[in-house]
């Protein structure tokens, strides 16, 4: 297939960015998004051009490197996967394609189409830990039962990836579904009790301090999601929130 590709170029985080046009040829329908990108960027070498920078590691929809924003969507049109795993059946032969970086405040432009989320590590370094026991006496896993919907809860909670797509479908450019979900994977789980309190405070204010923005309940977030993280997760947050900021209070 024949397209025509608008893609967001901008130098560094200080430069100025702009939409470029590139026409590109004879596209396998079932290239990946990324390897139709690579095919790009050889084109533009070989012109003596440079290549489009954008971000990707494992390219198995795993480690959420490679966000990207097509056509208006995070990660693309298709739903339940990640950009790398977003395939060009799901474009018609003559399509014009806008693919731009993650737009957010706290997600600044490096270059191109990457984008930096340190603030998402940020947040994770401001509470996603539990305490371990090393003194010698530590307790065999299998001698804490926990209830298997519990157990559920905490893996699908545990199933996000921390790409981004929460944020940049998201009109207030909100991180509640990412916080939410780290922030309850541990509060299902008995080795995640001991910094229970602490945590949803410290990383709902690091949030905060990051520049996000508000949760409206609109969906959009799970909507995008490549892991289908629930807004019910939002919701236990909140209530994990109010439990804690009382009893910080007293």
């Amino acid at each position: 297939m024949d397209l025509t590709l608008k893609i967001w170029r901008q130098k560094d985080a200080k430069s100025e960015g702009k939409m470029e046009t590139y026409p590109i040829k004879n596209i396998s329908e079932h290239s990946s998004f990324l390897e139709m990108l690579d095919v790009l960027n050889e084109n533009l070498v070989n012109e003596g051009k440079e290549p489009v920078a954008f971000d990707h590691d494992c390219r198995e929809g795993i480690c959420g490197m490679c966000s990207l924003y097509i056509n208006g969507e995070a990660h693309g049109p298709d739903r339940g996967v990640t950009t790398c795993q977003l395939h060009m059946r799901m474009f018609k032969d003559g399509d014009t394609i806008y693919i731009e970086p993650f737009r957010s405040k706290a997600f600044p432009v490096i270059k191109d189409l990457v984008v930096d989320r340190g603030s998402f590590d940020r947040i994770q370094h401001a509470g996603g830990f539990i305490s371990v026991n090393t003194s010698g006496n530590t307790q065999d896993a299998n001698a804490l039962p926990i209830p298997k919907p519990d157990a559920d809860k905490a893996m699908d909670a545990a199933t996000c990836i921390g790409c981004g797509a929460c944020v940049a479908t998201c009109k207030n450019s909100s991180a509640m579904l990412f916080v939410a979900a780290k922030v309850s994977q541990y509060s299902y789980l008995p080795q995640g009790q001991v910094e229970r309190k602490e945590r949803v405070l410290n990383m709902v204010e690091q949030m905060d301090k990051e520049g996000f923005g508000n949760c409206t309940n609109t969906g959009a977030c799970e909507v995008e999601c490549p892991k289908g993280i629930s807004l019910e997760f939002i919701a236990r947050m909140n209530r994990e929130y109010f439990g804690a900021s009382i009893v910080s209070e007293k």
